[in-house]
């Protein structure tokens, strides 16, 4: 049935106009899954990687600086829908603070960086086809945005999702939009080649590209990275972070011990037995951001010599073709990291930076914090962090998991968090205004309504 299974996805991408090479890639990977391939990857096959360059022991030539940032280009990934929130439009409209958007802070961010530099610094966003038209219309109001005949957008491939059963596409007539995803943000380096991109860049003169996702508002444009990456003589870099227990999830570099490459793991993608292991922050000490540094010219190289197709390691995600829907046909969806093509570029490097350049919103716990006093917006509109130890932030589910659950919650805004450790919300409760939580606040499963200008938590111990 999987020939079959194949030859049936391959006509569903080219009736729906999907790029050939993007057709290859999606068959290379089909036939990985048709191999039963895991993708994992075994502690007795790796080493630590302990010993990364830091970007504090970073010193440039400003001048230096400059000639490398007028050939840097932005792109934002930002294909997301925030579904785990329940957002059914592009993740990055939420509003984070004073009422501006992940997207609204973003290009705020490059401007800003525009105008401190004299740079161009094209901003590019790697749409998906559900985030594309909501994304542009918000982008229409920056008129200064674009920069020469650059786009502001290009667009993320998409595939049919797989039936588990007999691995056939999927249909589903109650929203044949269901039945397609994106192939994960692996599909960077397809997309900026068939959609064009990659060679408008070379044409007007830009040769690197920094890389981020667009719930991440700590990557403001960095000259000083951008230098050390530009005379590091890299074809890639991943920027890293020192793990913390609250990381042990977060992915990991790693020395591949058949050929001394670096390489990415993912939870996924270690054995279930093994996990003691990839959680363990002293044996594996630093998590991947997912912020990249790109060498185009490099990377236009590569992808000729393989056709377009990266070869990146298989991830293998199961759904339901309604995530909303558990109950719906069970698909597989074939993905691929855009960390992993670390292991694709000879001589590919990292750098450890602060952790002020990983500032993701992955939950309301998130969205609570960067709202909170605990930041602030810098002139460059950035989340600057106001204290020196951030507050561990627990919300409990039922209530406060779906941004519509989470607002009505906070009707005068998020409390005070500047003098707390802990807030741990185990019950229903509605914030009133002007709540400040101090040291370590536990409220209880009973639920209720903290009243306005209640000072909650007991404080710290010494």
């Amino acid at each position: 049935m999987s020939i079959e299974g194949l030859a049936a996805a391959q006509q569903k991408m080219a009736d729906d106009g999907v790029a050939q090479t993007a057709i290859d890639v999606f068959s290379h990977y089909y036939g990985q899954l048709e191999e039963g391939v895991t993708g994992t990857i075994p502690e007795d096959t790796i080493e630590p990687y302990l010993d990364p360059p830091q970007l504090d022991d970073v010193s440039i030539d400003p001048g230096h600086a400059k000639q490398v940032f007028d050939q840097l280009a932005i792109i934002n990934l930002n294909g997301g829908l925030g579904t785990s929130m329940g957002l059914d439009q592009a993740k990055s409209l939420l509003p984070v603070r004073d009422g501006k958007s992940f997207l609204d802070l973003i290009v705020e961010q490059v401007l800003a960086a525009r105008r401190g530099t004299g740079s161009r610094l094209p901003l590019i966003f790697m749409n998906s086809f559900r985030t594309r038209e909501d994304t542009l219309e918000v982008l229409a109001k920056y008129e200064d945005l674009p920069v020469g005949d650059l786009p502001l957008d290009f667009l993320q491939n998409k595939e049919p999702k797989l039936r588990t059963d007999d691995l056939t596409p999927v249909d589903w007539d109650a929203d044949p939009a269901l039945e397609w995803c994106p192939p994960g943000h692996g599909d960077i380096y397809t997309a900026l080649q068939t959609s064009g991109l990659l060679q408008q860049l070379l044409d007007a003169g830009f040769k690197y590209a920094s890389v981020s996702n667009s719930d991440n508002l700590g990557t403001v444009p960095s000259p000083v990275i951008a230098s050390w990456f530009a005379a590091s003589g890299a074809p890639y870099a991943a920027e890293l972070c020192r793990r913390t227990p609250a990381d042990r999830k977060g992915g990991h570099l790693a020395v591949r011990k058949s050929d001394g490459r670096l390489i990415l793991r993912d939870t996924a993608q270690t054995p279930a037995e093994e996990m003691d292991y990839f959680t363990d922050e002293h044996r594996h000490p630093f998590f991947h951001t997912n912020n990249l540094w790109f060498d185009l010219e490099k990377m236009a190289a590569v992808l000729e010599e393989r056709g377009g197709i990266m070869g990146l390691p298989l991830i293998r995600n199961e759904k339901t073709v309604d995530p909303a829907d558990k109950t719906s046909t069970p698909v597989y969806q074939l993905e691929s990291a855009m960390g992993a093509a670390i292991e694709v570029f000879d001589g590919a490097t990292a750098i450890v930076v602060g952790r002020d350049r990983f500032l993701p919103v992955k939950a309301t716990s998130d969205l609570l914090l960067v709202r909170s006093d605990a930041y602030a917006l810098d002139h460059r509109s950035a989340l600057v962090q106001q204290i020196e130890t951030l507050p561990t932030v627990s919300l409990q589910a039922d209530s406060y998991k779906l941004i519509q659950d989470f607002e009505p919650r906070f009707p005068y805004g998020v409390p005070s968090l500047k003098d707390a450790v802990r807030l741990d919300v185990q019950g229903d409760w509605t914030f009133g205004a002007d709540v400040s939580v101090i040291g370590d606040a536990v409220l209880g499963e009973e639920g209720g309504e903290v009243p306005e200008g209640a000072r909650v938590g007991t404080a710290a111990a010494g």
